[in-house]
């Protein structure tokens, strides 16, 4: 069903430890569903990879164009990279890009809300007070996760 790299790019994949590692570590990366009129619409987002059960979730309005989306077609796929890094006396950039495709599971649990919301806010802060402040507004959340179906990773020099 998915498709397996193409040969001259197959040497730079990456192990799927490597892309779970990525998706750890990276705080965004680009959500893309099926939008209006089946125009693809990918959209900036935070994400939280969950190892306990192979997911990665997002938050977002209970409304608007990306989860009329999902609402319609529950495949979606999401895509991270990870800073890069230049060798020393080249000038190319090196980047990790993950692409994970599967779908779309809109969580309705409230403790699994406050739950995944409070690890995704640790991604970017420790600050207690401002995490409890967020968690007190989290029934006005959408939460969501996508199952991976399919995930594929590569290095990429930019030269």
């Amino acid at each position: 069903m998915f498709r397996p790299m193409a040969a001259p790019r197959a040497k730079q994949q990456i192990s799927e430890e490597e892309c779970i590692q990525i998706l750890k570590e990276q705080k965004r990366g680009i959500l893309c569903v099926l939008g209006d009129d089946d125009y693809p619409y990918g959209t900036p987002t935070n994400h939280f990879y969950n190892e306990a059960d192979g997911k990665i979730y997002f938050h977002s309005n209970k409304k608007g164009h990306k989860v009329d989306a999902m609402k319609k077609h529950d495949k979606i796929c999401f895509v991270c990279y990870d800073e890069g890094f230049i060798k020393e006396g080249d000038w190319a950039l090196n980047i990790k890009s993950v692409v994970v495709f599967g779908k779309v599971e809109f969580i309705e649990d409230k403790d699994t809300i406050v739950d995944i919301m409070t690890q995704l806010s640790h991604k970017f802060t420790d600050d207690e007070a401002y995490i409890a402040k967020e968690m007190k507004a989290a029934g006005g959340t959408l939460l969501f996760a996508l199952k991976p179906e399919h995930m594929t990773g590569k290095l990429v020099n930019e030269s």
